[in-house]
């Protein structure tokens, strides 16, 4: 009976703290990769930055630069570039300002 009066607020607190965060993480995300479209600026997990040109089922093809254009899996994608350049990820964070402190140091 102990064991239990101590398990259940221990549950509860990650719960909170864990569980359910990463659930509204996972929603977002899910939500902006059904929500793509062609013309949209996205990053990949592997730092590329592209422009979605077309979609074949969990593919989205991207062009990275006049006349290459690429094939990555939609879960490869992490967020969408805003039009002032910030990246806003899936889990809504700005990426975009950590990249901009990185470029000032060089």
């Amino acid at each position: 009976m102990q064991f239990v009066i101590l398990f259940l607020p221990l549950f509860a607190i990650w719960y909170f703290l864990v569980i359910m965060p990463q659930q509204r993480q996972r929603k977002k995300t899910q939500e902006m990769l059904a929500n793509l479209k062609t013309g949209d600026r996205v990053l990949t997990t592997g730092g590329i930055y592209g422009t979605v040109t077309g979609f074949r089922e969990e593919i989205v093809q991207l062009q990275v630069a006049s006349q290459v254009r690429i094939d990555v899996a939609r879960s490869a994608i992490t967020g969408l570039q805003n039009t002032d350049g910030s990246v806003q990820g899936a889990g809504g964070s700005d990426s975009g300002k950590r990249d901009g402190a990185a470029k000032g140091k060089n």
